[in-house]
């Protein structure tokens, strides 16, 4: 986040964190937020390894100011963006912006479209750090809005000086409420003492130095979730961390909204006229959270150098609605380069958009969209040119819009779509910016004003049968006060062509079972809803379906199947699936000989296997069965994933010095064996340890290696990686020296 904490905390004190209406991630997914460094972090989502996921950052009454695209990747964290080893805002969406995040944005992940999670970014921070006079007091103060859960926060120190202490672990922290006693210290979090939106949060240690040590720590943060489940889980995670900057996390990556000046304008032509260029173009759109674009500066740059010098003449326009101007006091015996720049608050588009202007001897066309007809209700009326710039005149008595490369008196000069409410007809034609006028047109439109239905929406995805779909949708609006819907249409399609009869029901039906579909087709279906009027128009085609046939092969749902300390049982399920004279097969496919496992019962319905406890080369990766039902000579297939959630083990510190090898971490399950290896995932053991529970009011679990004299060596290992029995990897971290 750019900018002091001061100047954070008078921007967005007036910014209420709105009512979640969007999923908050369940474990073990989730989406954090570090709003101080607009850093973003994905975790879990194994259920989609190799899909690419969509992450937006969504201001209220703003929209998207900032967006990426990445592939979810296997272990515990999917991937990372504006973070080493992850991808840059805007990878994969054009919007190529590092945005501020700031409390109230909803930072969403979508896969095809369906969000999977949301996160509100929620507004509290600290805004600084002090020892008190008795030395061993250290007390940190920030600010918590209301909305904000003050049961789900916590105020974390953290530094890895502090293993060396009484403390035991790299951080202090915390929580809600009055002091309570840690190892080393005592901690309390406080509301209001300085204010109704401010907290406190004090730490008293048992000696002056492990005290000063946090005070000069830096590592200050404030924390607070959305939602925390059964097990006390964190979901809906916002990480602000105390002094750190926002903008790009690496090299290459876009600036922030201010650190770039303003999108240019697009599409920009140039034409001679007479003596003149005329420039056209698209005005810009300034990119959400940046600074609106006030208006353009539009400079003809002459060709003949005289010396070093080329002469240029220009115009700066205030207007970020304008479209085009026209340069005048050029010279008739010169070229010219054209230049187009947006400007806004923070300078002007860099580099700027160049144009060559143009002799334009064709004349524009225009398109009338729709192209008048016989309407029940208003129509909206959009004229067209296919030449940038050009201006379209029409009439409504039939007379010609233009005449002499200009529009006559009477014609009115198209701006916007027309509202159509009457029987009307307009004759239209075009001028471009070179003086070439197109052909005149006549279109009529005729208004009955009966009002017919809205379009229904089709609710979810048609619900496949043996030769059946089932589609369901909501009841639009009738048409107009005092009509009824009196039935609705249900229309087939192919991937070619409608299929078959329409299907209709009564008024008060939303749902259909559509028969008589061919078995292993794929179909799309439309509804539409009568009144007395008349139909309404077709809805959006559905999702696809296919129809079952005769024969069918249903693998059952897909499945996340928990590591755990002993091997897990697990059934697969394909009892929707043809039973009449069918025979079944299960094969696992497409895995390495480190993931596969043993099918027991593999020709019945309901096999099992075991999934395994995690040893290396083994992977995290979703396992793929594949069920085979044979009837006859006719055999159907289906396939089904069970994806393996590991821990989530992280790797916190990694010391050396000669005769002593300090190695620690998390988990997020107690009870795993954590393996140390040196010299690659699969490398060298150093190493095992048991995860042991954390102490209060921390949750999950902490290991810690420590190898002395000879075993610890007598030279740095390097870098080390470790994995969990429960699934959980992390690595590669260098081993610093003490």
């Amino acid at each position: 986040m750019v900018g002091s904490v001061s100047a954070v905390l008078c921007a967005t004190s007036l910014l209420a964190i709105p009512t979640a209406n969007a999923a908050v991630p369940t474990f073990p997914n989730n989406v954090v937020v570090f709003p101080d460094r607009d850093f973003v972090t994905i975790e879990g989502y194994q259920d989609k390894i190799g899909q690419t996921a969509t992450v937006e950052v969504n201001r209220p009454g703003t929209g998207i100011v900032g967006s990426a695209k990445a592939v979810v990747a296997a272990g515990d964290v999917a991937f990372e963006i504006n973070h080493p080893g992850g991808v840059c805002w805007g990878a994969g969406t054009g919007l190529n912006v590092t945005p501020d995040i700031l409390p109230g944005d909803a930072v969403t992940i979508k896969f095809g479209g369906t969000e999977a999670g949301t996160t509100t970014v929620q507004d509290t921070y600290v805004t600084g750090t002090s020892v008190l006079a008795s030395g061993n007091t250290v007390t940190v103060k920030g600010r918590v809005a209301d909305g904000v859960n003050k049961n789900q926060m916590e105020q974390r120190i953290i530094d890895p000086a502090l293993k060396d202490t009484t403390v035991g672990r790299r951080d202090v922290r915390a929580v809600s409420g009055p002091l309570t006693a840690e190892d080393g210290y005592r901690s309390s979090l406080q509301f209001g003492a300085d204010g109704p939106e401010t907290f406190t949060a004090t730490y008293i240690f048992d000696d002056p130095a492990t005290a000063e040590i946090v005070a000069n720590a830096g590592g200050a943060r404030s924390m607070a979730w959305q939602e925390e489940d059964a097990d006390a889980n964190r979901q809906g995670l916002t990480i602000a961390e105390y002094g750190e900057l926002g903008g790009p996390g690496m090299g290459g990556c876009p600036n922030g909204p201010l650190g770039s000046g303003p999108v240019g304008p697009t599409k920009i032509s140039a034409a001679k006229v007479n003596g003149e260029i005329k420039v056209n173009w698209t005005p810009a759109v300034a990119v959400p959270g940046t600074p609106a674009v006030t208006g353009y500066r539009v400079t003809a740059v002459a060709k003949t150098a005289n010396g070093n010098e080329r002469v240029e003449s220009g115009v700066r326009i205030s207007d970020q609605k304008a479209s085009g101007t026209t340069l005048k006091g050029l010279s008739a015996n010169e070229e010219y380069d054209v230049y187009v720049v947006s400007v806004s608050g923070v300078g002007e588009t860099y580099p700027a958009t160049h144009a060559i202007p143009e002799t334009d001897t064709t004349a524009p066309s225009v398109t009338a969209s729709p192209d008048g007809g016989t309407y029940k209700t208003a129509q909206e009326l959009t004229l067209s040119a296919n030449e940038q710039g050009s201006d379209i005149y029409y009439t409504l008595d039939g007379t010609d819009p233009v005449s002499g490369g200009v529009g006559v008196k009477s014609a009115t000069l198209y701006k916007e779509p027309i509202k159509v409410t009457e029987n009307t007809k307009f004759t239209y034609a075009a001028i471009d910016p070179s003086g070439n006028a197109s052909d005149k047109k006549t279109i009529e439109f005729k208004i009955t004003n009966d009002p017919v239905p809205a379009a229904p929406v089709i609710t979810g995805a048609p619900k496949a049968g043996l030769g059946t779909a089932e589609v369901s949708w909501t009841k639009p609006d009738a048409g107009a006060a005092g009509l009824e819907i009196t039935g609705y249409t249900v229309q087939a399609y192919t991937a070619t062509a409608a299929f078959g009869e329409p299907r209709k029901v009564a008024g008060d039906v939303t749902t259909l079972v559509y028969d008589g579909l061919n078995g292993d087709t794929e179909y799309w279906f439309t509804v539409k809803a009568t009144n007395t009027n008349g139909d309404g128009p077709e809805s959006e085609k559905s999702a696809s379906v296919t129809a079952q046939g005769a024969v069918v092969a249903v693998a059952g749902p897909d499945q996340n199947v928990a590591r755990r300390t002993t091997a897990t049982p697990v059934t697969l399920d394909g009892t929707g699936s043809t039973t009449t004279g069918a025979t079944y097969k299960w094969e696992q496919i497409g895995s390495s000989n480190a993931d596969k496992v043993l099918l027991n019962g593999d020709t019945t319905l309901k096999p099992t296997f075991s999934l395994p406890v995690y040893a290396t080369p083994m992977t995290n990766n979703a396992l793929t069965f594949k069920l085979t039902v044979t009837v006859g000579s006719t055999t159907r297939t289906d396939e089904v994933t069970v994806t393996p959630v590991p821990d989530r083990v992280t790797l916190s510190q990694a010391q050396w010095k000669s005769g002593d090898l300090r190695i620690g971490g998390t988990s997020s399950v107690v009870g795993g064996i954590v393996t140390v290896r040196v010299g690659g995932p699969n490398g060298r053991v150093l190493g095992q340890v048991n995860v042991t529970a954390a102490a209060a009011p921390a949750t999950g679990g902490d290991w810690s290696l420590r190898l002395r004299n000879a075993a610890a060596g007598t030279t740095n290992p390097g870098t080390v990686w470790v994995e969990s029995t429960l699934g959980g990897t992390a690595g590669p971290m260098a081993v610093a020296n003490k």
